[in-house]
């Protein structure tokens, strides 16, 4: 089996995050969108905005989304299915969500950007994923950025594992993940 070049040069565009934080998503401040005319937000869920298995908002993370939304539109679009954990988490934070999201599907990544009245290209994919969330975003034509997960002492073990297979993985393929913030 041959692999072609242009397949892996497509590959390799659709996994590279335009933005690697190096930190996690408290740290994506009001200069870094003007910085790159980020006019509305995605946000993944589950160890982007809390560990999985958390139903509730820190309260560094509550202060981070009100001080955000003032900037711009965020919505949530996580693959979680639960209406309980998820609703509950977008309640508490007062935000539009998508579950069930598939991604990389692009479909609910493209409702939520239409909700927003925005071109994908103003609007910023962040998670802590490369397979699903980078993946899906890049696909839309959003702006993507990969933070470092948030996760609770239960599941870094397994975390870490999937990560480290998804990144080796990403960096064969010619993927940077370095910080560039």
């Amino acid at each position: 089996m041959t692999i072609h070049y242009p397949l892996l040069l497509l590959l390799f565009a659709l996994l590279q995050p335009d933005l690697v934080l190096g930190s996690s998503v408290l740290d994506l401040t009001p200069e870094i969108l003007a910085r790159y005319q980020i006019e509305g937000l995605v946000l993944d869920v589950d160890d982007t905005i809390v560990p999985i298995g958390v139903g509730f908002a820190e309260p560094e993370l509550i202060l981070w989304i009100e001080q955000t939304r003032k900037i711009v539109p965020l919505w949530l679009v996580t693959n979680n299915p639960s209406q309980l954990r998820i609703g509950a988490i977008a309640d508490s934070l007062s935000l539009p969500y998508f579950l069930s999201a598939a991604k990389p599907s692009r479909k609910k990544l493209r409702q939520a950007v239409e909700a927003m009245s925005m071109e994908p290209a103003r609007v910023a994919m962040v998670g802590d994923r490369v397979f699903t969330d980078v993946l899906a975003g890049n696909r839309l034509g959003m702006f993507t950025i990969l933070i470092e997960p948030i996760v609770s002492a239960d599941t870094t073990l397994s975390f870490s594992l999937l990560r480290r297979i998804e990144f080796a993985i990403a960096r064969l393929l010619g993927v940077s993940l370095f910080k560039t913030k």
